[in-house]
Formats: structure tokens, sequence, C-alpha cells
């Protein structure tokens, strides 16, 4: 089998090269390329390789490029540093993905997928809508900026930065800014999920999206929960539900 790797960094083509001589003796690897233009190049001067093992990120920018200026023959497998959670659903036909750094293992059940799928003659995944469908997912996500909400008759636009808090109370959202004033927000919860930067904002409970500035104090609660004081204060209690508890400490040690 007759392998390109595409990767820029020297470090982890020697343990790619070290890996796939474990997994398949009879692996040749015939070009390394470390640039989309060099990647280019080699695809455009030589036979189309068997595999080709691809970095998702490289020095001159995402990879998916090569496939906009030349046509790449022969199945790819992704390898890349994203997290596994955003990849799962791309796990399918003869393209693949491997985090990295590259396990033996998850090389080897990489190739024998392949193997199955070649022997089998089945059509390999439409690479074009893949690669699509990758850049639209690793694109950085848009959460929202301001809110634009009532203040007596006016309509006023708030900046999510100046906001410390969501909370429901009965049928009604609120939330509260750095300087103490509350507003109405027309959304639900589960809405707001979908609007907030989770790096920022956390969901402790059904009823409360607290910001990281917005934590004053953290003390443990009877049922295997915790209570938050908030800033400013809040007439109703913060808790972070038991199953949110592992979560929200991860959340706050980022």
């Amino acid at each position: 089998m007759k392998v390109l790797i595409i990767e820029d960094e020297e470090l982890a083509v020697k343990k790619l090269q070290k890996t796939l001589a474990a997994v398949d003796a009879t692996a040749e690897v015939v070009g390394v390329a470390d640039s989309i233009k060099s990647s280019v190049e080699w695809l455009d001067k030589n036979p189309a390789p068997d595999l080709i093992l691809m970095d998702i990120e490289l020095a001159d920018g995402q990879s998916f490029e090569i496939f906009n200026l030349t046509e790449v023959r022969g199945p790819v497998i992704f390898t890349t540093s994203y997290d596994e959670f955003a990849l799962k659903a791309f796990k399918v036909n003869s393209v693949d993905y491997l985090l990295k750094p590259i396990q033996k293992d998850e090389l080897q059940a990489a190739l024998e997928k392949l193997r199955k799928l070649q022997a089998s003659q089945k059509p390999g995944l439409n690479i074009d809508s893949l690669v699509k469908e990758l850049q639209v997912k690793l694109q950085p996500k848009e959460y929202r900026k301001r809110f634009l909400v009532k203040n007596g008759q006016k309509l006023v636009s708030i900046e999510v930065a100046d906001i410390c808090y969501f909370y429901s109370d009965g049928r009604l959202n609120f939330f509260k800014t750095h300087d103490n004033r509350k507003y109405v927000v027309d959304y639900t919860m589960d809405e707001l999920e979908d609007m907030l930067d989770p790096y920022q904002y956390f969901r402790i409970s059904r009823s409360f999206y607290v910001s990281i500035e917005s934590i004053d104090k953290i003390d443990d609660y009877f049922g295997n929960r915790l209570i938050l004081q908030l800033k400013p204060a809040v007439d109703k209690e913060a808790l972070v539900s038991r199953e949110k508890v592992t979560d929200f400490k991860k959340w706050m040690g980022k």
C-alpha cells in the first residue's frame, strides 16, 4: 500500500510513519507534503496513492483547500487535534478521522475498514460533500452579542458582555446586568443555550444560566448539589443540580 502523508509537524510525521510501519509492514510512504501548495504539487505530479493521511490544519491553511485546487484521488483519512465529539458524525465509509496523537489500534482499525470497503467494492464517500460539511462544522460558532429588550416604553440593546446571569421566575425569563438592572428576555432557557458562549455561560439547572464573573461564592448543598452566591444578588436560590455538578466544576477550571 502506497501512502502519502500530508502533515506540517516533523515530529508528527515521524510518529505517523512509525505507527504505520507497526500496523502494516507492507505500507510504503511514497511522499510527505507539509503545506497546501506542496500537497497540490505532489498530487499533480505523481500517481494516485492507495491512501492519503491528511492533517486538517496546515501551515498555510486548512487542507480542505487542496480539494478546491486539484483532484484528490484515493481514500483520505484525516488526522486532527479537534475534539472527538465534533468528529463522531464523520466516521463513515472509506474516510475516517484519527485524533492526534495517533494510536496504533485506531490506525489499524481505520486501515481494516478501508480494506473491507475496497474488498466489497462499495462506493466511497462523496469527498466534496464531506469537505463542505466539515468546513461548516469546524467554523467558529457565532454567539449572540446583544439582546433587544423592553425598558418601560422603550426598547434598549444590552450587550451580552454586560449580562451576569439569566434565570426563570414563573413563566417569565429574566437577566440581570452588572449594574443590577433586571430585564425580561423573550427566549426560553433552551433557546438561550444555542445563543450563549459555553466558555462564558453555564446552565447550572433548568432555570439558571450563570456567567463565570457573576459567581461570588460556591458552597456545598444537600443532595450532592452546590449553591452559588451571585453578584448582583438574586432573590431565588441558584442551585447547581446534581447531574450538572461534575461538568460545572470542569467548566470553572477551564
